[in-house]
C-alpha cells in the first residue's frame, strides 16, 4: 500500500470518540486562537483582496466568509479564510525536521464544515486528523533544505481533512490527495530575501488546492499515482524518500500531535518568540537606551537562517519581512519594550532611528542552541553598553511551548485583544461560549454567525 492510500484510510477510520478528551481541549484552544488571528486580520489588505474575488462567486449552500455573512464556493473560501488565519504571524507552530504552522488548515476545516452542515465534533474531528497528518508528515522528512515550503505537507492534509468532512471513501481521498500533490507545489522563495504578502497567503492556497480536489475527487476525478512513491513522484522530485507507519497515529497506537504545537504570545515568527522574551528581560536592566553599543543575538541554524542571514532583514521594507527579522525584533523589543502588531507599522521599520539602531544589532549562529533545537527553541540576546556593562539573557521555552504553555485563560485575553476593534464584548463572549463547548453544536454555522463584523 502507498503513503496515500494509507494516510487514506487512516483519515477515514478515526472517530471522534477515539480523540481523547485533552485533544479535544487542545483543539478547541487551537480553533480559539486560530480565529482570533483571523477575525483581527479582517481589515488586512491581502485579505481584502481575495475578499473581493471569492465575492463574486456567490453560493446560497457554500461557505461562509470569515466575519461576513456572505457565502462563496468552499475553495475561494478557503483561500481568504486561511489567509485570515495566518495574516499576522500570530497562529501556532510545529517544530520538527520540517517546521509548519498547522493551524493553517483552519481555513480549510471550517469552510468546508460550514458548506456540508457538518457538526462542532465534525469539525473538531477534521482539525485533530488536519494536524495530525501535517505534522507526521513533517516529522519524516525536510523540505526547506531541499527549496520546497513546508506547504507542501499542507496540500496533503487539508485534501484528507475535507474528504472527512465530505464522507468521501478511502479510494475518493486517495484521488484527492494525488490530484493536489501533483499540480500545487511550493518554492522555498516564498519566505527568502525581501518577503512579499504570499508569505502569508502560501498555505491558505495550498488549502484552496486541497479543498478543490477533494471536490473534484467527489465527483470521480482521478489523479496521478503513485503520488509519492511513483517514478516522477514527490520523492524523487521533492522530499527524497520516506517512510511513515500510520499505527503510531492519535487515534491508534500513538499520541495525537496537536497537542504539541506551539501557540504565540507575541506576534512574530516562532524562532524569535524566545528572542523576544530575552531582549524583555535584559532591557530590565538597561537605564538608557542610548548607551547601547551593540545587540548579539546567538540563535540556533533555524534562527539564523530563516529570520537573521538575508541583508533584507536588517532594512526591511514590507510587513512579512519585518515579522520574519530577528535583528528587527529584538531591536523593537528592546526600544519599545513590546512586540504587538503595531511593531510592523511601515513609519516603524522605516525610521531611520530605527534603522539606524539595526546597525548595531548583529545574529549569528550557536552550535550549542543548534544542538537543543527543535525541543528547545533558544536564543540568547546580549546587549553591551557604553558603560562597559554587559546584560546578557538566554530564554529556551517561551510562552506558548508545550513546556511552558498558555493557560486557556492566556488564549481567551488574547482572542479579545485581537478581536475587540471587530467584535462587540457581547459577540465574543458568545463566540467563546461556542468554540468552548464545540462538541455539543450540532451545525458550524452557528459559529460564523457570531463572527459577523458590523
Amino acid at each position: 500500500m502507498g503513503i496515500a492510500e494509507e494516510l487514506s484510510q487512516y483519515a477515514f477510520s478515526v472517530k471522534y470518540s477515539e480523540i481523547p478528551e485533552n485533544i479535544v481541549h487542545d483543539s478547541k484552544k487551537r480553533i480559539i486562537d486560530a480565529l482570533g488571528c483571523g477575525i483581527g486580520a479582517f481589515n488586512a489588505e491581502p485579505v481584502r483582496f481575495s475578499r473581493r474575488i471569492a465575492q463574486k462567486a456567490k453560493l446560497k449552500d457554500g461557505s461562509t466568509l470569515l466575519g461576513t455573512g456572505k457565502k462563496s464556493t468552499p475553495d475561494l473560501a478557503s483561500f481568504v479564510n486561511g489567509i485570515m488565519v495566518r495574516y499576522f504571524d500570530y497562529n501556532d507552530t510545529y517544530l520538527s525536521r520540517e517546521p509548519a504552522h498547522p493551524s493553517d488548515n483552519l481555513g480549510a476545516c471550517l469552510s468546508v464544515a460550514d458548506s456540508e452542515g457538518a457538526s462542532g465534533r465534525d469539525l473538531l474531528l477534521s482539525v485533530a486528523l488536519a494536524f495530525e497528518i501535517q505534522c507526521r508528515l513533517c516529522d519524516a522528512a525536510d523540505l526547506r533544505h531541499r527549496g520546497w515550503d513546508h506547504v507542501c505537507y499542507g496540500l496533503v492534509s487539508t485534501a484528507l481533512a475535507s474528504g472527512r468532512l465530505m464522507n468521501l471513501n478511502p479510494e475518493k481521498m486517495t484521488q484527492a490527495v494525488n490530484l493536489s500533490l501533483n499540480s500545487h507545489i511550493t518554492m522555498r522563495q516564498v519566505r527568502t530575501g525581501e518577503l512579499s504578502m504570499w508569505k502569508g497567503c502560501s498555505f491558505a492556497n495550498a488549502g484552496r488546492n486541497g479543498v478543490f480536489s477533494a471536490l473534484l475527487a467527489r465527483e470521480g476525478m482521478t489523479g496521478p499515482s503513485p503520488i509519492f512513491e511513483g517514478e516522477m513522484g514527490f520523492f524523487k522530485q521533492v522530499s527524497g524518500p520516506f517512510q511513515i507507519n500510520t499505527e503510531d497515529f492519535g487515534g491508534r497506537n500513538g499520541k495525537f500531535r496537536i497537542g504539541e504545537t506551539y501557540l504565540k504570545y507575541f506576534p512574530a515568527e516562532i524562532h524569535s518568540q524566545t528572542a523576544i522574551w530575552a531582549a524583555l528581560e535584559a532591557r530590565k536592566e538597561i537605564e538608557d537606551l542610548n548607551e547601547i553599543v551593540s545587540v548579539e543575538i546567538a540563535s540556533h541554524e533555524a534562527g539564523h537562517t530563516i529570520l537573521g542571514k538575508d541583508p533584507e532583514k536588517w532594512a526591511p521594507a514590507t510587513k512579512e519581512t519585518a515579522d520574519h527579522s530577528l535583528p528587527y525584533i529584538v531591536a523593537m523589543a528592546l526600544l519599545e519594550g513590546k512586540i504587538d502588531n503595531s511593531s510592523y507599522a511601515p513609519k516603524k521599520f522605516k525610521d531611520p532611528k530605527t534603522l539606524d539602531f539595526l546597525k548595531k544589532v548583529t545574529v549569528a549562529e550557536d552550535k550549542d542552541l543548534t544542538a537543543m533545537y527543535p525541543e528547545a527553541v533558544a536564543n540568547r540576546v546580549t546587549v553591551k553598553l557604553s558603560s562597559g556593562k554587559v546584560v546578557s539573557k538566554q530564554v529556551n521555552y517561551h510562552k506558548g511551548h508545550p513546556k511552558n504553555p498558555m493557560s486557556d485563560q492566556d488564549v481567551e485575553k488574547k482572542f479579545r485583544t485581537l478581536t475587540k476593534r471587530q467584535l462587540s464584548e457581547n459577540q465574543a463572549k458568545r463566540a467563546l461560549n461556542i468554540l468552548w463547548t464545540l462538541e455539543k453544536v450540532n451545525d458550524v454555522s452557528k459559529l460564523f454567525s457570531t463572527l459577523v463584523v458590523e
